[in-house]
């Protein structure tokens, strides 16, 4: 067995493999030999968490098919994805199940140990063995790059003749992945999804026969497809015995290989003792529409020539199906080698397409990015209980802590640092907003807790979420991880929090009741739980589309919570609920598109959706209310405000697990 380091090239910025610059010229080698750098430079050149692809063993298959490439040139593909995937701030257990879904139809092997911000990988073909160790300098949330990856995910396989596993509509992936230079990769999805629904619509209508055999045999196909999303209903929506199955038992033919003689129609129960001129007449009626049909995706270069097939010019023969009782054993003599598409997929292309994927800047400027973040600490203010005056002053100190993270973030600093600095400065600028009020109407010197919801937008949710996910996975390691970050962070957010408000002097006591009449605050609920979660939703980095659907889900969810609150429902119970009717409308989303009830281009990663809704429910007020009290040395009131934000911490990812678990069978059985 060969042990290797890192061979992902990974930028400091917690992306993996950079773009390679491949098999250079020996004059450029000799160039850079002659001024080599020497000292600190020369151990800084070496100290970057990046080894280059550019090795022998990948070397000598970078522009081969990926199919029959070595086992290092796989591991490289198969391991970046994974690496992409954790850098994006997934859980380990999707991190691991994106591995397998790329390594599955290369006929690789994988047995991957995921962590925080590190992954080692062992795959083997059945011949070789190669171990990669990857790790990353930090971690982050980019949910755009989450989405991004299924598509590659589907659009690997299809092209590798299996069947697509995230998305029904394999075009759709098709799409995505050639056109990843798109800005706006959400809005091209919308729009070829569009057209994709347009020319189904017209080939159906086109396509009208009265034939009553032809109509037959498409009701044969129909039939079939029916029981096809049967299987998928009955298996559930994302299990992974679905996709193993659909990925056995239906394999795709890629389209440029596809004839009529390879249509699967059941013809025993249809041409039940016909004869062979009814036969001949329908296999003429479709070999006609399959030409029609190539002749229009050839036009709209979705397929390539048939006439560039060089088996074709050599033999000038044009073949022909066998007939007869046993004709399906013989169906392939005299027929054209299949060279489907999957076979000009090479490694390069698919490092290419993860390089596109890796580069993509972020979907928001700083300036929307802090805008985001005022208005969902300004809605998570009135959630709490917060007035006009609280909420104003959340808004613009969230607004600057967070367009100065952004801007910090860009020069690769510390996260704790960096998280440090920024709420010291949300709060004081949420205090220095109300003190300015203050000269105009008094009242507004009285809000001393408003500084606490200008802190909000440094809640790490997303690794929170995971870290109890992982765990309810059984994957302690990385769970265990990703709760030591989180409360790393939190404790530098309140630590901040705490000094400023020993500094200036403030004594944050809770927020004053409203009074607000219950229907009327049952609207107002909604509509800033809305505007909560959107704002996340684009701190995640979530396309405005994914950003809609979470808010969509996130306010009847917390609505729902804060009711049940208000009927003397423990908050903790209240907070399992929420996650939990979270986790459902997220799988009821992503079912509706598999079964095209709605448009395809909307079918997002659950976990994209599920944690933007849940993370206003994080007791934020309660966990620095404990750091403020245990500042004060009052650790009774400390160990209290702690313990309930610790009982409600733990109930949502445990929302989510159950949920998980009652819809996916890979997450009801340990298998």
């Amino acid at each position: 067995m060969r042990r290797r380091l890192p061979r992902a090239q990974i930028s400091p910025r917690g992306g993996t493999y950079g773009t390679v610059s491949f098999l250079r010229k020996n004059k450029d080698a000799e160039n850079k030999s002659a001024a080599q750098p020497v000292g600190a430079t020369a151990v800084r050149k070496f100290h970057t968490h990046s080894i280059p692809l550019d090795m022998e063993d990948i070397a000598r298959d970078w522009d081969k098919p990926i199919v029959d490439a070595g086992i290092a040139a796989k591991a490289s593909v198969i391991v970046r994805v994974g690496t992409l995937d954790l850098g994006a701030g997934t859980g380990s257990f999707r991190v691991r199940e994106m591995m397998h879904r790329i390594a599955y139809p290369l006929g690789v092997h994988v047995r991957a140990d995921v962590n925080l911000t590190d992954i080692e990988a062992t795959c083997t073909d059945g011949r070789h063995r190669i171990t990669e160790v990857i790790d990353l300098p930090t971690t982050g949330v980019n949910t755009e790059r989450i989405w991004l990856l299924e598509h590659f995910a589907d659009w690997f396989a299809v092209n590798l003749g299996k069947s697509s596993m995230y998305h029904v509509q394999s075009k759709l992936s098709e799409g995505v992945v050639q056109h990843l230079e798109e800005r706006d990769a959400s809005q091209y999805s919308a729009d070829l999804s569009k057209k994709i629904r347009e020319e189904l619509k017209a080939a159906q209508e086109g396509e009208a026969s009265e034939d009553p055999v032809v109509e037959a045999m498409e009701l044969a196909e129909r039939v079939n497809t029916l029981k096809r999303a049967e299987a998928e209903r009955s298996l559930g929506d994302d299990s992974e015995e679905t996709h193993r199955l659909l990925a056995d038992d239906l394999p795709v033919v890629p389209v440029e290989s596809r004839t009529s003689d390879e249509e699967r129609f059941d013809q025993e129960e249809v041409f039940s003792g016909d004869s062979d001129a009814v036969r001949d007449r329908v296999a003429a009626r479709l070999a006609e529409r399959d030409r029609r049909q190539r002749e229009k995706l050839e036009g709209e270069g979705y397929v390539s020539s048939p006439t560039s097939s060089s088996a074709g010019k050599k033999s000038g023969r044009v073949h022909q199906p066998p007939k007869g009782e046993y004709a399906e054993h013989f169906d392939h003599v005299g027929a054209q080698p299949k060279t489907g598409r999957h076979e000009g997929i090479t490694v390069r292309q698919a490092h290419e397409r993860l390089d596109l994927i890796e580069r993509r800047k972020p979907l928001y400027k700083p300036w929307f990015s802090g805008l985001a973040s005022a208005i969902a600490c300004a809605s998570f203010v009135f959630l709490l209980g917060g007035g006009p005056y609280d909420m104003i002053g959340a808004f613009v100190g969230a607004g600057l802590g967070q367009w100065m993270r952004r801007r910090l973030f860009a020069h690769h600093l510390n996260q704790f640092f960096v998280t440090f600095v920024c709420v010291a400065a949300a709060a004081l600028a949420c205090t220095g907003t109300l003190r300015f009020v203050g000269l105009f109407d008094p009242v507004a010197l009285s809000h001393d807790t408003a500084y606490i919801g200008a802190m909000l937008f440094v809640i790490p949710g997303f690794p929170l979420i995971t870290g109890g996910l992982d765990m309810a996975k059984i994957d302690f390691p990385s769970g265990i991880q990703r709760i030591t970050y989180v409360l790393c962070i939190i404790l530098m957010a309140t630590l901040a929090g705490w000094m400023v408000a020993s500094m200036v002097h403030l004594n944050p006591e809770g927020f004053e009741p409203l009074g607000l009449n219950a229907w009327v605050n049952g609207c107002l609920r909604f509509v800033f739980a809305f505007l909560g979660v959107w704002g996340f939703s684009v701190l995640f980095n979530s396309p405005q589309r994914m950003c809609l659907v979470a808010a969509f889900i996130g306010a009847i969810t917390d609505t729902l919570r804060l009711t049940l609150v208000d009927f003397q429902v423990p908050a903790e119970a209240a907070a399992f609920i929420g996650a939990f009717l979270s986790g459902i409308l997220a799988f009821v989303w992503r079912s509706s598109v598999r079964h095209g009830w709605l448009p395809p281009h909307l079918g997002y990663p659950r976990i994209c959706l599920t944690v933007p809704s849940i993370v206003i429910m994080v007791p934020g007020l309660y966990m620095y209310r404990a750091m403020f009290y245990l500042g004060g040395f009052d650790t009774i009131n400390a160990l209290d405000w702690a313990f309930r934000a610790f009982m409600v911490i733990i109930c949502l990812p445990i929302g989510l697990a159950m949920a998980r678990v009652v819809t996916d069978k890979s997450w009801r059985y340990d298998v």
